[in-house]
């Protein structure tokens, strides 16, 4: 106090004062300054955090130390920095068409193929169509069972869809808002049917569309053996035959769409949009007197392979085969009303039944034919 006080009695004064606590000062000055500083830096770095600041402060070492520091620590800021600036992830847009593509996967081959049919709910109670269409699979020869494996079976209501979920593992529900309501059976070119035949032939599109190829059958289709052994590799669009005229490749030959196999490529998909786009060229027809009507100028504009599948091993009730051995599926085509239908199947399923149970000579004698007349076979 003394030398304080001598000091200032002196008059040294203010200057020797600070002279004398300066290194204090300097030392409070130059800390509330580097707070200020880096306070300063964060403001202006709004990405920095608390961990920049315990590098900074920190009273040991050098500048280019507490630097090094800084790089050494985990890059914990340096992402939190990336994830705020990168912009939130899209919300996921749902498929119109559900679990689709789900269910195509699940049933698809190796080559991405699939069996598709499509029913509703009159098809689907106990003994109607679905049951006659599973039965002609389980009773098939060389193994035609396991292709159900890769059936699809697209559903047109609420209450088919749950009928399928009881008896077969891939089900899909088709929704549609045209209106229709495809519970019951629709009569042959009624509005319904037509609305029906062209929503069908819209959901093949989507198909090939997403890389799929399909065979596509109706359900009142037997299916007594393997019909891919008939399809040529070199078919874009292979389709059974009201009439068969003994060219695979003639357009001569009359189409059916109730049994078509069509290979995904950019041929097809063209070809179903002009075939869509047909709807409304040819007002008031359905899809197969549409596909005859323009696969003369599919053929010759697009270059697109069509094989008409002759009807001694892919038939129907239009052009029977009677060859047991050789026969593959039959169509109950040419055949208006679901009581026919059914009457003239379940015939055919007793025939099929006595004859995969008869020797195999008895079978090569060729004495199985099919009950005629029925209510449409003939």
């Amino acid at each position: 106090m003394h030398l304080l006080g001598g000091k200032m009695k002196g008059g040294g004064g203010i200057g020797e004062m600070g002279s004398s606590i300066s290194p204090l000062v300097s030392f409070t000055l130059g800390a509330a300054m580097a707070t200020v500083c880096v306070l300063f830096f964060m403001s202006a770095s709004p990405g920095r955090s608390l961990v920049d600041i315990a590098a900074w402060s920190h009273n040991n070492g050098t500048a280019a130390q507490h630097h090094q520091r800084h790089l050494s620590l985990p890059n914990v800021t340096a992402a939190a920095a990336k994830a705020a600036a990168a912009p939130a992830p899209a919300p996921a847009v749902p498929s119109p068409y559900g679990d689709l593509e789900e269910v195509l996967k699940r049933a698809a081959t190796a080559d991405r193929t699939v069996i598709m049919t499509q029913i509703n709910a009159a098809w689907t109670k106990p003994g109607s169509l679905l049951d006659l269409f599973f039965e002609s699979f389980r009773t098939g020869e060389g193994g035609v069972a396991k292709l159900l494996d890769h059936l699809v079976i697209v559903t047109m209501d609420p209450a088919a869809y749950e009928q399928c979920q009881v008896v077969h593992p891939h089900c899909y529900f088709l929704r549609t808002s045209n209106g229709v309501d495809y519970r019951s059976e629709k009569m042959f070119m009624s509005k319904d049917y037509l609305e029906m035949m062209w929503g069908r032939n819209k959901f093949q599109q989507t198909i090939v569309e997403l890389g799929y190829n399909f065979l596509f059958t109706d359900v009142d289709v037997m299916w007594f053996r393997d019909p891919f052994k008939h399809i040529s590799m070199g078919a874009d669009i292979a389709i059974s035959s009201d009439v068969f005229i003994g060219d695979p490749y003639s357009l001569g030959n009359f189409p059916n769409g109730g049994f078509l196999f069509v290979r995904s490529c950019p041929k097809t998909i063209e070809f179903y949009r002009h075939w869509q786009e047909g709807r409304y060229r040819f007002y008031g027809k359905h899809e197969q007197d549409v596909f005859n009507l323009i696969k003369h100028e599919m053929t010759d504009s697009i270059g697109i392979s069509i094989q008409f599948l002759d009807t001694t091993y892919i038939s129907g009730f239009c052009q029977l085969s009677k060859d047991l051995n050789k026969i593959c599926t039959l169509h109950a085509n040419c055949c208006v009303g679901l009581g026919a239908k059914l009457h003239d199947l379940r015939n055919v399923l007793d025939v099929w039944r006595n004859y995969t149970g008869a020797p195999v000579q008895e079978k090569r004698a060729g004495r199985f034919q099919w009950k005629l007349p029925g209510i449409c076979i003939h």
